[in-house]
């Protein structure tokens, strides 16, 4: 949690190697699944068939397992025949049930999501919600950026606030909320550089 600006989705992007840390570093183990701004390795002049195979790829998956997946990608995104229509013409809703969809088609050990539940309608949130649920009960990491408070009651069991780059909270889901939320968002009410952490 945190508001604008504060470098969640720039964490986000540095863990699943899209960005070079300036300082420390970061160790990832297992297989990544990241989800992060609507579009991120679609390439617009392609139809929604041919970007599954294109970002597939890029997660490291192969032609065949790909071909395997391909109809369930497809009947899990609900785009039907846009399927074969260029992503340029997709809306952002769109956008985001194919990059969902694609990503999370396999189980892996670290699912990656940048506010990808606040842009679809509620019938695929819900249907998206019940995927990362199976995904937690297999075992799955699951590490969410969201602005909604309740999408991350939902789905997460541990929370961390951060403001201007930095740690502010960390700890169980809802005492970590209840901190951010009684600090508002003026900055100047913040407890800058100030760390607590709850078991």
């Amino acid at each position: 949690m945190g508001r604008n600006g504060a470098g969640k989705s720039t964490l986000l992007k540095v863990i699943s190697r899209v960005l070079k840390p300036t300082g420390g570093r970061i160790s990832v183990l297992g297989t990544l699944s990241p989800i992060l701004e609507l579009g991120t390795g679609f390439d617009p002049e392609l139809t929604g068939f041919e970007n599954i195979y294109l970002n597939a790829l890029l997660l490291g998956r192969s032609r065949r397992e790909v071909a395997g997946k391909v109809e369930d990608i497809i009947d899990f995104s609900g785009l039907g025949d846009f399927v074969r229509s260029p992503i340029r013409n997709y809306s952002s809703g769109m956008l985001a049930r194919l990059g969902f969809s694609v990503a999370t088609a396999w189980v892996p050990d670290i699912l990656i999501l940048d506010e990808v539940l606040a842009v679809g309608d509620a019938s695929f949130t819900g249907k998206c919600e019940e995927r990362i649920r199976r995904f937690h009960d297999a075992g799955t990491t699951v590490l969410m950026v969201s602005h909604s408070a309740e999408a991350v009651r939902k789905n997460c069991s541990r929370c961390i606030w951060l403001d201007a780059g930095r740690l502010i909270a960390d700890g169980a889901t809802e005492d970590v909320l209840k901190q951010y939320a009684g600090h508002g968002t003026d900055p100047d009410q913040r407890p800058a550089g100030h760390l607590t952490h709850s078991a």
